[in-house]
């Protein structure tokens, strides 16, 4: 197994865990490839993401977005290649990016990074 990543480990969901806990939205997704954690990206408002890395020092994500496989190691930013992770590969197609739909603000743009 690589180091940081458990091919084993299914999504904690198809949203961001800490946005949906506190009605946040997010513009993209990304899982943590140790222990499936869904946060949201960097461009978001909250970048709950990389907050989760700081805190347990879970190194490397995966994107959660549809038709992407690519991951990042945040210990030394740089990307790097993985295994196909568990299932699903990524939110589902008709979750709307940024999302949720009904709790994107109209000026969404202002508010990303």
């Amino acid at each position: 197994m690589t180091a940081g990543i458990d091919p084993e480990v299914a999504p904690s969901g198809t949203g961001c865990v800490e946005c949906e806990a506190g009605g946040g939205w997010w513009v993209h997704l990304r899982r943590c490839a140790q222990c499936g954690h869904v946060g949201c990206c960097d461009s978001s408002p909250a970048q709950h993401a990389t907050a989760h890395y700081e805190a347990t020092g879970h190194p490397v994500v995966q994107s959660f977005e549809p038709g992407e496989d690519w991951f990042w190691d945040y210990s030394r930013s740089v990307g790097v290649t993985g295994p196909r992770l568990a299932d699903p590969q990524s939110r589902p197609e008709d979750q709307t990016a940024p999302g949720p739909a009904d709790r994107v603000p109209a000026d969404w743009r202002d508010h990303v990074h």
